[in-house]
């Protein structure tokens, strides 16, 4: 599978992905499509070899800071390193647009993901409680500062 910028021709498909993935949490049709074709935004698709979408993530870039604004990848096509790709392209474009500073949500009981943004450099910086509606999950605040990044 291969990395490529997402358009706005994507936007079935990751939606097809964000609303299995987060279910009642899933942003709304119109939502991701603002969010494919709105102003500071970036987002990359995982393709297969025939075109089809098997995950997606995006960062909205403003100044110096950034924000992961989602990411997902189909379950039949997790562990094999797609979300670490995916962040680590997320990254990049944050540093080629100058980003000094990187922020993340992250739902409290997903350890995997955690993990991941831990491993990438994130911290830990608080916690908005309740966040995820409707189960209310406490959301994770994550942030990584780009100088630490390796």
């Amino acid at each position: 599978m291969v990395l490529r910028p997402a358009t706005e021709a994507d936007l079935d498909a990751i939606w097809a992905i964000e609303s299995s993935v987060f279910r009642g949490e899933a942003w709304s049709l119109s939502m991701m499509r603002e969010e494919l074709t709105a102003a500071h935004r970036c987002y990359f698709a995982l393709v297969d070899e025939a075109g089809a979408v098997h995950g997606y993530g995006g960062l909205l870039a403003v100044g110096a800071e950034g924000d992961i604004q989602t990411i997902a990848v189909e379950p039949h096509a997790r562990g094999a390193g797609h979300g670490r790709r995916i962040m680590n392209a997320l990254l990049d474009e944050a540093a080629s647009r100058g980003v000094r500073e990187v922020f993340l949500e992250v739902r409290a009981d997903n350890p995997t993901a955690r993990g991941l943004y831990l491993s990438l450099g994130f911290a830990e910086i608080g916690v908005r409680p309740r966040y995820y509606q409707p189960e209310g999950i406490d959301a994770i605040v994550m942030r990584l500062d780009m100088k630490e990044r390796v």
